[in-house]
């Protein structure tokens, strides 16, 4: 299992559907890096400079949307995640 530190979050990016609106079967290259996923684990949160802690605003099992090219791309076993701070979080999804 990874950890995150600090105000970093574990992400499983959403599966992409592959194909085209037209239907055509598109290789790995051609498809658009999804901008959504589900939060898979949370750090303990951003420590200020006056050493208090500040609790992550995410929680596992969100639904959140990030910046498109943001976080680092890691592996856990055999699943891709995306690990990424809390910062490039745009919204939690209902």
């Amino acid at each position: 299992m990874l950890k995150p530190l600090a105000d970093r979050v574990l992400v499983r990016p959403s599966k992409q559907d592959g194909r085209s609106t037209g239907g055509i079967l598109l290789p790995d290259i051609a498809q658009k890096r999804p901008q959504e996923g589900e939060v898979f684990a949370v750090g303990p949160g951003k420590v200020l400079d006056n050493g208090t802690r500040v609790s992550p605003s995410v929680k596992v099992g969100d639904t959140v949307v990030y910046s498109k090219y943001a976080g680092t791309e890691v592996k856990v076993g055999e699943e891709d995640l995306l690990l990424l701070e809390e910062s490039a979080i745009l919204a939690i999804r209902d």
